[in-house]
């Protein structure tokens, strides 16, 4: 039930948006949309992760994923790019990130293995207009659709420092399917750079 209103409060807002013509009220529903945009994305991850069918699911169940993830683990560990390993399915649990994804992050390695991707990085309550997690969302689900890498348009997505304050950062993500030998979905790779410095400078 949730879900089925914020899909209609969603057309709703978009609608609105498009009809209306006064700035005030167009800033009013631009907030709701976002905060309409969030909710359902982690209505859904929550639910069904990234997969939009049981079947997948099922299928993931028969490959093996630690032989897969053996073959690229070393090179993911020391790769000086930033890359998080996400499980599809419910929850969207991170299965691991490298180093260099902790120190882009402000994270600790350990403390984030095997919890929710939005539970880690949400969106900053601070910002009514905040888009990353559904705009990640979105960006994930591409991926499981097509089979294919998809490339984020530059996001702003701000994150949590040791002590809980949230920083400005902004990222070019690429995010990626990792497949078995029979051509199922068993993990997803999520690549970011840290532009901050450049959004900065056009800003």
């Amino acid at each position: 039930m949730q879900r089925f209103v914020c899909e209609q409060n969603i057309v709703h807002f978009e609608r609105l948006l498009s009809e209306s013509i006064d700035a005030t009220v167009q800033n009013t529903v631009r907030t709701l949309l976002a905060s309409a945009r969030r909710q359902l994305a982690l209505l859904n991850s929550a639910a069904s992760g990234a997969e939009t069918t049981p079947f997948e699911q099922h299928r993931r169940q028969h490959a093996d994923a630690a032989t897969i993830r053996a073959q690229f683990q070393p090179e993911f560990d020391v790769s000086p790019h930033p890359y998080m390993l996400l499980h599809p399915g419910p929850g969207l649990l991170i299965v691991d990130v490298n180093n260099a994804y902790a120190a882009a992050t402000l994270i600790g390695r350990a403390d984030v293995v095997d919890r929710s991707l939005f539970e880690i990085f949400p969106d900053n309550p601070d910002d009514p207009l905040a888009d990353g997690v559904s705009n990640l969302y979105n960006s994930l689900r591409i991926v499981v659709e097509t089979g294919r890498a998809h490339a984020m348009n530059i996001q702003r997505h701000d994150i949590r420092d040791p002590g809980g304050t949230y920083v400005e950062r902004h990222w070019q993500s690429i995010n990626s399917p990792i497949h078995d030998a029979t051509g199922h979905l068993v993990y997803l790779l999520h690549h970011v750079e840290d532009v901050t410095a450049q959004a900065a400078a056009r800003q």
